[in-house]
């Protein structure tokens, strides 16, 4: 049986998947019709119930949830692993954190700035407008093109994700502030990023497997982190090991394995402040899938 399987080309993802694709374990009569792109692409294919098993945010999580249930393994949580907000003008930087530490109100000028965003559907998104509602004036980017268009200047605040938060300083970028650290003081609940979903109409028992396959192919991965360098390299933007490896050790953590009750509670605790801020939409439909 062969299902279709979408994941980022980032190092978290391709690490957790390589030993499932790659045979590294045992998966039975099941292939994958792998597919990469970036997560914002993802998410606007679950919207449209293309991929039977993907990788979407949370945020994106809740205008699929009709079709999708999520799983248990796989996901991207924990601390200090949020998305950043940078600038390029360090004077810039420090008065948008020193507004946001004194929860002062952005001023006309301050409400109008350009900021590049990896997709409107990411919880990168979602964190940045609980943080600054006044910031609306948004441009979608691809996540890795968004550090050159602030160093170019054609936008003035930069949302980064994923291994850009290893690099940026490098370029002389400033950080405004972590949004994942944002959350964690605010709900003191570990930051949810993303998850696997998979598709609802999959029978049960397809469903424990593909989830018993994805927690053995990140415990193989743990076993042996090695063992898929260089399938992961061959796909990561930045090719240097160590940022490779740091990004590996920020996003892939005990959430991934099993969400535990204290990753279901942060998951379920990001929907209720969505809905109750009307971010997203209303459902009633069961978010995780039960093991």
């Amino acid at each position: 049986m062969k299902l279709t399987l979408g994941f980022s080309p980032c190092p978290n993802d391709t690490f957790i998947f390589d030993a499932l694709i790659h045979h590294k374990i045992n998966a039975g009569d099941l292939e994958f019709d792998v597919q990469y792109h970036d997560v914002e692409t993802l998410n606007q294919m679950a919207f449209q119930g293309e991929l039977d098993i993907t990788k979407l945010s949370y945020h994106a999580f809740a205008y699929a949830v009709n079709d999708y249930e999520l799983l248990d393994a796989g996901s991207a949580l924990g601390s200090g692993v949020g998305p950043l907000l940078i600038a390029k003008d360090p004077e810039l930087a420090t008065r948008l954190k020193s507004a946001l530490e004194n929860e002062e109100e952005l001023n006309a000028a301050e409400s109008k700035l350009k900021i590049g965003i990896p997709g409107k559907y990411t919880t990168a998104n979602f964190l940045l407008g609980l943080a600054f509602p006044a910031l609306q004036n948004k441009v979608e980017l691809v996540f890795s093109d968004i550090e050159q268009s602030l160093l170019d200047g054609a936008i003035d605040l930069g949302l980064i994700i994923h291994e850009n938060r290893f690099t940026y300083q490098a370029k002389g970028l400033q950080k405004v502030v972590d949004l994942g650290d944002f959350w964690e003081k605010t709900t003191n609940s570990p930051i949810p990023l993303g998850g696997i979903v998979i598709k609802r109409n999959l029978n049960e028992e397809l469903k424990l497997k593909i989830n018993r396959l994805i927690r053995e192919s990140i415990q193989f991965a743990f076993e042996n982190p090695k063992s898929g360098l260089d399938y992961i390299r061959s796909h990561a933007q930045e090719m240097e090991e160590e940022v490779m490896y740091k990004h590996i050790d920020l996003y892939v953590n005990k959430y991934s394995e099993h969400l535990g009750n204290e990753g279901r509670s942060a998951i379920q605790q990001m929907f209720d402040k969505a809905q109750e801020l009307k971010l997203i939409p209303a459902s009633d439909r069961r978010l995780f899938l039960t093991v």
